[in-house]
């Protein structure tokens, strides 16, 4: 199955866009066909075994658009990502590019911009005198205009109506593609947008041209049936609001404009001793890259000399520096903020983790949410349905007033005001700015559908292991047998003396501070490659505790290490090796059950314990308390011991616990949750967490974690921290939110406008609505849902800026 992606030219409503997933969707072979009006592209799934890749472009072409191929996010000969040109949709072409950069395609939505922003200015200058000529002397209250008495309605009735149809062509002239693209969309039997506004604006413009053939055979009292005026102001009007909507399409995409212009242009690449400034392009991977302060990381790469504080905010979204070591990971477009370090170059181009984002900020971009379902359903029967209101009110009131005008203005009004641009427009725009607004804030959204459940979900289940915990181990305390101990960490689980009642025997060492104690496990840790010894190691090194010598190592597995520190014997390990080398230890009450202890033997004397934990993560507790005050459940699931599992659930604030859970009936557990009816989201960040991602509702990975987590979920979290889901869940319940209410106002505005257009309310002595008021009202409904939508940028996770309710 081969994913391919097009640029689809000329579409202008939903009508359009269903059309296209109708006329391809049925070609053998395709599946996952969607269109999004916003952005123009059309992805597809094609099985090319059934259907070759120019079948489907031939069925593509006969939709009667035009198409370009185009590749989300790769990178150009020199180096810099790019993204494929959007076009001007204009004209019926078909082309396979791998298109331009990210300059060329802001130029190509600047010219698209720049030619409706022409057009309607073209329009409007020779609307402006149009409507002054025509409706001029019809002002109320004695205010009438004057005018030549060569071109006045009573003086020169054909002069009057020439003048009109002169100002009439250029405005015709400059909106063009109504009728090119209507017209055509009508031969094809999918009426759309343009098709209702060709077929209303010409139905005026006939009409006059006929009643301009009656006045020039001597029945002057055709001059007061001329609609020119009709048909240049809708076309000016119409052309402001494609404008304007213009506008705000580039505005929506903006996202990942700015993700792509992270990128830096050039690298200090350090080749054969001498730095050499070169561009990207020409960087390949094991290069040694030097960074100096205030410098922009070119490509992601390891650290291999020097340290400093690198700002990850624009992948992250998190606002604090990172302090970064040697073996430590840095990545394109984060900034390096104080130290000079040199790294080595791991993946270039669409390799590094920017361009990653960026092709997922694309693909959910182009992606639909169920709920856009209900738009496309109604779009794809709208503009017949539309046709048939507009014929059904002209013979209605035709038959009753015997005024052709009168019906002729209802015809009109109906089939311009109901343009359904509003309905098209409400869910891509919506989740274009969503997904956008989610990637600044380091939280990606891969498709829409995920974007929507979210919102929707009842239960979380975490896994522990690097998700609720930081998933390293970390020394939390040091209690020597004198009864003294230290807090080494900020989280320490150890708060008093009698989290540790141990009762040593005869066999004790007297007179030994934690700190001395800490250094000399840590010294005689520092040959082991056990987690638990680094840990210990870590946290000398963080006391600043030298090393002391160390002789005769030796590693038990399974058990701990025995070797000579200092001239003296030190044993270090689990009770198991304090029995074998006959150390006494009696526990009264045991460990706090969260804490892993390794006791310490010195000289065949019982010394201390040193306490160590996977600690929780500074966040988890705040975010588990914001996720349950939201009426979700939390749920916390593990392979470890119950009484382990129950304590850091405690620490965290989750009540509800699985312990003791193989990795690989952590999907089983999920299903367990989704056969009671409830919609579960899935966090993790490990392998085994793959299978329970996939199977959730919603799978969320740590961004923190493996690639194959990340694969396996729906949105991944690009910031070690829970925060992140609360985040998420708040922006999607803001875009769904935002989304209803642009469906809300679409349909509404559709329900009320065609039957007021329809002459309803003049039938009970009402307002009959003017085709120049329907054509500002449709153009003012697409704004306002384009308006609403973007309201969405303010939107802030933390809860700073104003709600979007």
């Amino acid at each position: 199955m081969e994913k391919l992606t097009y640029l689809i030219k000329g579409m202008t409503c939903a009508s359009c866009s269903a059309r296209v997933e109708k006329a391809v969707g049925c070609v053998d072979g395709v599946s996952d066909c969607v269109v999004n009006l916003v952005t123009g592209r059309l992805t597809v799934g094609l099985d090319t075994a059934v259907t070759s890749k120019a079948g489907f472009e031939d069925a593509l072409t006969k939709t009667g658009f035009g198409w370009e191929e185009i590749l989300p996010v790769v990178a150009d000969s020199s180096g810099v990502l790019i993204n494929p040109a959007d076009g001007d949709g204009s004209g019926i072409e078909s082309s396979s590019t791998n298109a331009g950069s990210a300059d060329s395609n802001e130029n190509h939505k600047y010219t698209e911009v720049q030619t409706l922003r022409l057009k309607f200015i073209i329009s409007a200058i020779f609307a402006l005198p149009l409507l002054y000529v025509s409706m001029g002397h019809m002002l109320p209250f004695g205010l009438s205009l004057p005018l030549p008495e060569l071109i006045h309605h009573h003086y020169n009735p054909l002069g009057f109506a020439i003048a009109q149809l002169v100002l009439t062509i250029p405005v015709i002239a400059a909106g063009y593609r109504f009728y090119t693209v209507g017209f055509r969309a009508i031969f094809y039997r999918s009426p759309n947008m343009d098709s209702l506004i060709a077929l209303g604006t010409s139905a005026a413009v006939i009409y006059s041209l006929y009643a301009t053939y009656c006045i020039q055979s001597g029945h002057p009292e055709y001059a007061d049936f001329l609609y020119y005026e009709t048909a240049g102001v809708i076309i000016t009007l119409v052309l402001l609001g494609k404008t304007l909507e213009a506008i705000s399409k580039g505005k929506t995409g903006e996202a990942i404009k700015k993700l792509m212009e992270l990128q830096p242009k050039t690298a200090l690449v350090i080749r054969d001793g001498v730095e050499l400034e070169l561009p990207i392009g020409e960087v390949i991977v094991d290069d040694i890259i030097l960074i100096k302060p205030g410098g922009k990381i070119p490509v992601d790469g390891v650290i291999i000399d020097g340290t400093t504080t690198i700002n990850e905010a624009m992948l992250t979204g998190e606002s604090m520096p990172v302090d970064k070591n040697p073996g430590d990971k840095v990545y394109a477009a984060t900034i390096n903020i104080n130290g000079f370090i040199k790294f080595k170059a791991e993946k270039i181009g669409a390799d590094t983790v920017l361009a990653q984002i960026i092709k997922l900020v694309e693909d959910a971009q182009g992606s639909k949410a169920p709920i856009a379902k209900i738009a496309d359903r109604v779009s794809g029967i709208f503009v017949p349905v539309v046709f048939c209101i507009a014929a059904a009110a002209f013979i209605g009131w035709f038959i009753s007033t015997r005024d052709v005008t009168f019906a002729l203005t209802v015809f009109i009004s109906v089939l311009v005001i109901a343009c359904p641009c509003a309905l098209g427009l409400a869910t891509p725009t919506a989740i274009l700015v969503g997904t956008g607004k989610g990637a600044q804030h380091g939280i990606l959204i891969k498709s829409g559908e995920a974007l929507e459940i979210m919102q929707k979900i009842q239960t979380i289940i975490f896994d522990k292991t690097g998700t609720v915990t930081e998933g390293k181990p970390e020394v939390t305390g040091v209690w020597c047998e004198t009864g003294e101990k230290t807090q080494g960490q900020a989280h320490c689980l150890i708060t008093d003396s009698e989290d540790h009642k141990i009762a040593t025997g005869v066999n004790k060492t007297a007179n030994l501070s934690p700190c001395l104690l800490l250094q000399i496990v840590a010294s005689a840790q520092k040959g082991s490659q056990h987690p638990l010894g680094e840990a210990i190691v870590k946290a000398a090194e963080k006391e600043n505790l030298p090393l002391l010598p160390m002789t005769d190592f030796r590693s038990i597995d399974g058990k701990g290490i025995i070797c000579n520190v200092d001239g003296k014997k030190v044993i270090a390990g689990n009770k198991r090796l304090m029995t074998e080398n006959s150390v006494l230890i009696e526990e009264n009450g045991g460990m706090a059950p969260c804490l892993t202890p390794v006791y310490v033997a010195i000289d065949g004397k019982f010394a201390g314990v040193i306490s160590i934990a996977d600690v929780i993560k500074p966040g988890s507790a705040g975010a588990v308390k914001e996720i349950t005050d939201m009426g979700i459940d939390v749920v916390m699931i593990t392979g470890d011991n119950k009484r382990t599992a129950e304590a850091i659930a405690e620490q965290a604030g989750i009540t509800k616990v699985l312990s003791e859970v193989l990795p690989q009936d952590k999907a089983a557990e999920v299903m367990k949750l989704q056969s009671e009816g409830r919609r579960v989201a899935m966090v993790g960040d490990g392998i085994n967490d793959a299978p329970a991602l996939m199977q959730a509702d919603i799978g969320i990975a740590i961004g923190s974690g493996t690639d194959i987590a990340m694969e396996s979920a729906d949105i991944v979290l690009m910031y070690n921290s829970l925060n992140g889901v609360t985040s998420a869940v708040k922006l999607s319940k803001a875009t769904m939110r935002n989304i209803k209410q642009n469906l809300f106002w679409a349909f509404g505005y559709n329900i009320a406008g065609i039957p007021i257009a329809a002459g309803v309310l003049y039938i009970f002595g009402g307002p009959l609505l003017s085709p120049v008021i329907a054509a500002a009202a449709m153009c003012l409904s697409s704004i306002s849902v384009l308006a609403n939508a973007l309201r969405l940028k303010a939107f802030d996770p933390i809860g700073k800026s104003r709600n979007i309710t």
